[in-house]
């Protein structure tokens, strides 16, 4: 698909490692079932930020897994973070709710996300998140829908910076992507070569 395409809000007041960063998520191609379109970004979470949403769409245009990304630069490099640059994901699909009662799901599920920053190569530190899972059940005149189950991942994470002080976002951005793909069910990219530590759950199914 075409690479996300978006403006940076601070412009050229922004300092040069953050526009860099941003120019690589911009520049970033994930793969054809994955759409990315910009979003606001917080503006209390850091100095400067910039966001993006995504879609994972099946053949027939179902969709299959929703998030968004947002990318954190603060100068003063927060203790909490260990560096300048921070990752704020969230990630959400529907399973059936078989699927949704293993036990294992939420290690299962992390390691969809821990797996895939490995597969990319993209180098992180102080990673911390959260697995939820919530249930809807219907009743009187909505008693014709399936029951659903819905599980959340929220992560953040802080992205190794290369030499200049600029962090592969790229990398961390197809990862996100492989996160979002695998939950929805979608088979690895090509020559992604997979990775041993992600599981995979079968018979998953979009959000309604």
């Amino acid at each position: 698909m075409a690479a996300a395409q978006g403006q940076l809000p601070d412009g050229d007041e922004a300092p040069v490692v953050f526009r860099q960063a941003v120019d690589a998520l911009l520049g970033a191609r994930p793969r054809p079932e994955v759409t990315l379109a910009p979003m606001p970004a917080p503006k209390r979470l850091a100095p400067y930020a910039y966001a993006l949403e995504a879609e994972v769409a099946a053949e027939d245009e179902e969709e299959l897994a929703d998030g968004r990304l947002v990318l954190l630069h603060d100068p003063a490099a927060p203790a909490a973070w260990g560096g300048t640059f921070r990752v704020v994901t969230l990630a959400r699909v529907e399973l059936e709710p078989e699927m949704a009662a293993d036990p294992l799901l939420p290690e299962v599920c992390w390691s969809w996300l821990t797996g895939a920053l490995a597969a990319r190569g993209a180098d992180y530190t102080e990673a911390g998140g959260t697995v939820s899972r919530s249930s809807s059940h219907h009743f009187g005149a909505l008693s014709d829908r399936a029951d659903s189950t819905q599980i959340e991942v929220r992560a953040s994470w802080t992205p190794v910076a290369g030499a200049a002080g600029v962090p592969d976002t790229a990398a961390h951005l197809a990862a996100w992507c492989e996160l979002l793909c695998t939950g929805a069910g979608l088979p690895p990219a090509q020559g992604d070569g997979g990775s041993g530590s992600v599981v995979s759950l079968p018979n998953r199914r979009g959000p309604r």
